[in-house]
């Protein structure tokens, strides 16, 4: 046997190519309504106010007339892109192709800008008016407060007691427009150590409150599992907790999230790059369809 045999010994290196873990994408894309537009702003919605009936009190009397309110909602655009290049010489390098997970890590990556614009526009400024100069303040109502169900608290019973409470009081009908609430791993654990939650007399077969250890629906809210929507409410150990009808948000596509892989002639080596674009926007359709319950971080 020659003793130049070693030389040809091959390296093995594993073929398979991970993502490290992420959101994969929007979680909140297909709770919220939308709709697709062009040019600098769009208007999803034009509001009109409620209006009352007036008692006749007189017969053959002069009629007068009732005006409702109205209102423009507006939504605006934000663009974002990601480019990543793969170089020639490191593909060369490579047993497997990483194209395809670049694509799919930047497609997973615009989508979560999806939700960080819906979740900004949960307590932003919604623009009004007209041509949108007027900008409409959450509704500080609807909000529950940090100490409800105990001082200092996280999410808990009493805190989805109270926001229902609030929303049937703004004649949200859950059957017709579904109740969401954005929910933690931090929440979750919270909302298990209720008895409400886990004991079974609260766990019909027909609507369980718990679906293979997941929280599913509780008082006729709907949770999500994001862990992006948990934003500090400033100078305090106290952070949002989203609650949402669907038809209360909105998310504006002026483009579509488009993937391509194209060669850079102009860059030496002439690499790969994989270009990932898409253009969006949220508003609050509606201040009496949004909540936000105040939960405690140590």
């Amino acid at each position: 046997m020659s003793i130049n045999i070693p030389s040809h010994y091959v390296m093995q290196f594993g073929t398979n190519v991970n993502l490290l873990l992420q959101q994969k994408g929007s979680k909140l894309r297909s709770l919220v309504t939308s709709g697709s537009y062009v040019g600098k702003q769009a208007s999803p919605v034009d509001q009109i106010d409620k209006i009352e009936a007036q008692r006749v009190t007189s017969r053959f009397a002069p009629m007068g007339r009732v005006d409702a309110g109205v209102d423009r909602r507006w939504v605006y655009p934000v663009d974002y892109d990601l480019p990543q290049m793969i170089d020639t010489f490191d593909k060369l390098r490579l047993i497997t192709d990483p194209e395809s997970f670049y694509v799919t890590n930047a497609v997973y990556a615009m989508g979560r800008k999806m939700d960080y614009e819906i979740i900004t526009a949960f307590q932003g400024a919604a623009k009004t008016g007209e041509q949108g100069a007027t900008s409409t303040s959450f509704d500080s109502g609807n909000e529950i407060d940090v100490a409800v169900g105990g001082s200092n608290s996280r999410l808990n019973v009493q805190k989805l007691l109270a926001v229902r409470e609030v929303a049937r009081s703004k004649h949200i009908d859950f059957d017709e427009d579904p109740l969401f609430c954005g929910l933690t791993a931090k929440d979750e654990s919270a909302l298990l150590q209720e008895i409400q939650i886990t004991s079974g007399e609260f766990n019909g077969n027909d609507k369980p409150v718990l679906r293979d250890g997941k929280l599913e629906r509780f008082l006729g809210i709907n949770f999500v599992y994001c862990e992006l929507v948990e934003t500090h409410a400033a100078g305090t150990n106290e952070v949002n907790v989203p609650v949402w009808a669907k038809s209360g948000m909105h998310l504006g596509v002026w483009q579509e999230v488009q993937a391509s892989v194209s060669k850079r002639n102009d860059i030496q080596g002439e690499p790969m790059q994989a270009y990932v674009i898409g253009t969006f926007g949220a508003t609050r359709l509606d201040e009496d369809k949004v909540f936000n319950i105040k939960s405690y971080r140590a």
